[in-house]
Parts: C-alpha cells; sequence; structure tokens
C-alpha cells in the first residue's frame, strides 16, 4: 500500500478539512481528495462523509485510524534499521510507562549514549498492556515494568528498587493518621495498590489520577495535597521544605524488571545495556 494515501488520511482525519490538510502536505485539495478515493476504491469502504465544510470520519474510518498509524510507524522503522543496517550501526527500542521515565529510566539514557555511542536508541512511553504487545511483536527490545509479562518467550530479570515515601505539600497532613486527604493517585503496579488498601482505613476521592510522576509532582507543589513519589524525585523538594514526609508510614520498596525476548537477535545489546542499568547508581 502506498504510505503517502496513509499520511494523507490521518491528515484529513486530523484536521477534518481536505483545504487545510492540503496545505500540511503541500498538495491541491483535488489531490488529496483523490487519494483518499484511492484509499477508499482499495478498502471498498467510504471513510469520510463530505459535506460543505464539514468532513466527518466515518465509523470504518475510524476502525482505520490505528491501522494506519500502525503500518506508518512499522515502515518508519523499517527504514530507519535498514538506513543504520548501511552503516553498521543498530538500533535499541526501551519502553516503559511514564512514571517508570520520570522514577529511574530517564537518566540512564544519557548514560547508555555515553557508553555505547554505536547504538541508536528509542524511547518509547507506552501502557503496560502495549508495551508488552510490542515486546513479543519486536517492536519494543528492552520492556521496564514493575509487573513483568509472565511469558515464556519473555525472559525477566529484577533490576534494583525504587524507594517510594508517602509526601505532601500539607503541613497539616504530616501526621498520619489512617486517612489521606487531597490524594494523588499513582500507578505504582498491583502490588503497591494492594499494600496501599491495607494500610489506610479510607482514602478520599483522589484529586488528580496520573501516570507520570512529575505531572503528580507539579501538582503537589501547587495545591496541598499528597502522593506517593520516589525518593529520589522529591529530596530536593523535602531539603528545601516545599514537601514534607508524612510521618508513620513506611516506605515502599517497588522492583523493577528489564523484560525481553529469548530469541532476540540484539541479545548481546541488551545484556551490554541491563549491564548498565542495573550496575550504576544514579544519583
Amino acid at each position: 500500500m502506498d504510505t503517502e494515501l496513509l499520511k494523507t488520511f490521518l491528515e484529513v482525519s486530523h484536521t477534518r478539512h481536505f483545504g487545510k490538510a492540503a496545505e500540511n502536505l503541500y498538495l491541491t485539495p483535488s489531490a488529496v481528495s483523490f487519494r483518499i478515493k484511492q484509499l477508499e476504491g482499495m478498502l471498498g469502504v467510504e471513510l469520510f462523509k463530505r459535506h460543505r465544510n464539514n468532513i466527518q470520519i466515518t465509523p470504518a474510518g475510524n476502525r482505520m485510524l490505528p491501522y494506519a498509524e500502525t503500518m506508518l510507524n512499522a515502515w518508519s522503522r523499517a527504514k530507519q534499521d535498514i538506513a543504520l543496517a548501511e552503516d553498521q550501526s543498530m538500533q535499541l527500542s526501551i519502553g516503559a510507562a511514564p512514571n517508570l521515565w520520570d522514577a529511574y529510566l530517564q537518566p540512564y539514557i544519557h548514560l547508555i549514549h555515553e557508553q555505547k555511542p554505536d547504538l541508536t536508541l528509542r524511547a518509547e512511553v507506552l501502557s503496560s498492556q502495549v508495551m508488552a504487545r510490542q515486546l513479543l511483536e519486536r517492536r519494543v527490545d528492552l520492556a521496564l515494568a514493575f509487573d513483568p509479562p509472565k511469558v515464556e518467550e519473555v525472559t525477566r530479570l529484577k533490576l534494583q528498587h525504587i524507594a517510594l515515601i508517602l509526601v505532601t505539600s500539607d503541613k497539616q497532613q504530616i501526621q498520619q493518621n489512617q486517612q489521606l486527604q487531597h490524594f494523588v493517585n499513582m500507578d505504582w503496579g498491583t502490588a503497591f495498590k494492594i499494600q496501599h488498601i491495607r494500610t489506610f482505613e479510607s482514602i478520599s476521592r483522589p484529586v488528580l489520577h496520573t501516570g507520570s510522576a512529575r505531572i503528580a509532582l507539579d501538582f503537589l507543589l501547587h495545591h496541598p495535597s499528597c502522593a506517593f513519589l520516589p525518593r529520589q524525585l522529591v529530596q530536593p523538594y523535602l531539603d528545601q521544605g516545599l514537601l514534607f514526609t508524612v510521618q508513620g508510614v513506611e516506605e515502599v520498596l517497588r522492583p523493577v524488571f528489564v523484560n525481553y525476548l529469548n530469541s532476540s537477535d540484539k541479545l548481546e545489546q541488551i545484556e551490554a545495556v541491563i549491564e548498565l542499568l542495573s550496575g550504576h547508581v544514579i544519583p
């Protein structure tokens, strides 16, 4: 399939306007319309309902969206991998959820680049479900998670622990009283959720749900609230008196697991990166 047709389809679905899509793609509106008709002819369905100044995507068009994005991403990766093969470089894709990037992984990108300059890195921010699927599809080479997928084809190794502490920006919450007020809810894995429920008798409705430790931290700094956050991330704010540790709540250690396919053709590079991830403590 012509990838230009897919690009045009995605642009029209984004702008909902043939003229604006044409401007963004440096085409004429008639060329955009022709490409959409070509794609519709190939698929045998109508992708857009056309009314004057009103382009609506059809149910078939909505179903086509994720496939178009996946195909373009795969094509981009293929071109990149082939280009890397020409100069004898290798690409390694590392995937993790936003909270793991914030709490642990971000500084290691610099370390890997310094220690392994021949590697071209892809840093992927993915949900746990998407990451597990992409690992099996060989679209991600290394997947980091709190709750590793239990799949026979995947090797799981424990790397390090992340120390989570309950911090607050409200001085009145420093004394823990079995009730959490103005709580920011984050996903630190299934085991953490179970322990959390056992520890606190009642938790008020969270004021914020987020998968990013940095979003949670920024919220705490602007609103009186509390959250379990990595000690490494919040220590500077504790030192400055901007945040406070909630007394009587024990630190929670969450293990970080790295996962990779047993049959990967990049095992040498994967093992070298794992050695860096497990052997260096970055302050």
